[in-house]
């Protein structure tokens, strides 16, 4: 298995703060999308980051290869809604986990 970083990158540097109500639909199927990879251990961690006046998405999965990286990413529901969202995928060679919490 490979671990990989995914940076979702919104169309516009002010997003969320001037989402769309069709965008924001799209970003509860998004979210929805990647509670699923979350429960089923593909996605370690998930979730927005902010910066500036805008923000982006960020997940680290643990995946195959980077070909199943990209077919994870490339079946984000914000991704497939046309909207102008983009991944950038980065592999991690190694990563370091605290243990879960109890």
């Amino acid at each position: 298995m490979a671990y990989f970083f995914l940076r979702l990158l919104p169309p516009r540097p002010t997003f969320p703060h001037d989402g769309t109500g069709e965008e924001m639909a799209a970003m509860k199927r998004h979210v929805e999308y990647w509670h699923r990879h979350a429960l089923a251990g593909t996605a370690i961690v998930v979730g927005p980051v902010f910066e500036g006046a805008g923000a982006f998405g960020m997940a680290v999965v643990e995946v195959e290869d980077q070909a199943a990286a990209r077919t994870l990413a490339d079946g984000d529901p914000i991704i497939t809604s046309g909207f102008g969202f983009r991944f950038d995928i980065l592999p991690m060679p190694s990563i370091i986990l605290r243990p879960p919490a109890v």
